[in-house]
């Protein structure tokens, strides 16, 4: 519980003293929480926040490849672990049947195999029913006979003749180094590189990577490596972003051309859209939060939200031109801008009213704590500071082009009343 911690302790903090409590060799450490593991494990393969894959022709250039990653990201000072799979090492027993001894006997390659794997291995022959539970019965070699190579050299293997052959007269048994385990993707075999950034953001961590590795880092011919975990899925999401965000923003420019049938006027609704963005990375700053995709989704619900604060604003400036325009008292420029105050400061109250529900709104979802609070926070973030900044920026600019639009048809109606009294 946070209250039985030490004053002034913060879970990063935490976790540096417990790595360096917890150091034993060849054991390196990776703090997470259990269901995170197995949630990051299911979706990018890796039990870490990032990690490398190495594609090779062949288990020994990858293992080269990775343990030299492995040793060099070690050395990058925001690196708090950094393993790399040992793709040999593995210890295998390999019979290999003598086919020429096999058939002196009168015996097939399956045979032998059959006889191995019932004496070293088991073979399930029956199964035990206890109500509703089913138990199965393997059968093998008890462990005297099976556990060194001469023992097994002695298994029996019963000839069609009904005599009795050993093993090591018909096969021949030795202990052989292998791979432990074999991995591919892609159609390439593949080593894995676990890292563990820290603290550090992992782009951050991603780019002064690949600038150390640049120079020093000797890949072998046909051997390839790709950054994966969160800093893939990420570069998947940024990618894809970078065509949304411009269909968002488009869809939005045409709804508003078919609300107001204007091109000027959805230009300058258009222009909440880098007022907000003033504020949204104020906040983001403030707060410390990076982009990911929680921003990015929050930067895209923004621009909806600019568009509909910036009709508004608009709305009740044209509301205010109109009405003085009908009651013929828009004539000089003072009129225009008495106009403009009228719709833009005189209506304040709603226009307010209107962005106060707003964050009213995305504030709990600031503050929030718990499960899933942390990508909620970075949703809410970009949308809180900018509307704050969109507002506030609204009042200053959205009057002074709207003054500058009206001026040229106020000249015009202007000149065009002096022409008819004239005639």
């Amino acid at each position: 519980p946070r209250e039985q911690w030490r004053p002034g302790l913060t879970p990063s903090a935490l976790v540096q003293e417990m790595d360096a409590k917890l150091d034993y060799p060849g054991m390196p450490n990776l703090f997470w929480m259990p269901i995170q593991t197995r949630t990051e494990m299911l979706s990018t393969g890796f039990r870490s926040r990032l990690g490398i894959k190495v594609f090779g022709p062949d288990a020994a250039s990858i293992e080269q490849t990775a343990t030299e990653l492995e040793r060099m990201l070690k050395a990058l000072p925001a690196t708090r672990s950094a393993v790399a799979e040992r793709l040999s090492g593995g210890f295998y027993l390999d019979i290999r049947t003598d086919r020429d001894a096999a058939a002196r006997y009168g015996l097939r390659v399956r045979d032998v195999h059959e006889v191995v794997e019932t004496a070293i291995g088991g073979r399930e022959v029956s199964r035990v029913v206890v109500g509703r539970e089913r138990y199965p019965v393997n059968v093998r070699y008890a462990r005297d006979f099976r556990e060194n190579l001469d023992a097994l050299e002695r298994v029996l293997i019963a000839t069609p003749s009904g005599a009795q052959v050993p093993l090591g007269q018909v096969a021949k048994l030795e202990f052989a180094m292998g791979q432990p385990f074999v991995r591919s993707e892609a159609g390439q075999l593949v080593g894995f590189v676990t890292v563990d950034p820290g603290d550090q953001p992992i782009v951050d961590y991603v780019r002064e990577a690949k600038e150390a590795l640049r120079d020093r880092l000797v890949v072998p011919a046909g051997v390839r490596i790709e950054w994966a975990g969160q800093f893939q899925q990420f570069e998947r999401a940024r990618a894809r972003l970078a065509w949304v965000v411009p269909l968002t923003l488009l869809v939005v420019a045409v709804l508003l051309y078919l609300n107001t049938r204007s091109i000027i006027e959805t230009s300058i609704v258009l222009l909440a859209v880098p007022f907000s963005l003033i504020g949204a990375f104020w906040l983001l700053f403030a707060l410390d939060y990076h982009l990911s995709i929680g921003v990015g989704v929050g930067l895209i619900a923004l621009a909806g939200l600019d568009a509909q604060t910036g009709v508004v604003m608009l709305l009740y400036l044209k509301l205010a031109h109109a009405e003085r325009l009908r009651s013929g008292r828009l004539r000089t420029a003072q009129d225009l801008e008495e106009a403009i105050v009228e719709g833009a400061a005189r209506r304040i109250r709603p226009k307010l009213m209107t962005v106060a529900a707003m964050t009213a709104g995305l504030l709990p979802l600031l503050w929030s704590s718990g499960a899933g609070a942390d990508l909620m926070k970075r949703v809410a973030a970009p949308m809180v500071g900018g509307l704050a900044s969109s507002f506030a920026l609204e009042l200053l600019v959205y009057p002074a082009l709207f003054a500058l639009w009206k001026q040229k048809s106020l000249a015009t109606a202007t000149h065009s009343a002096q022409a008819g009294e004239h005639r």
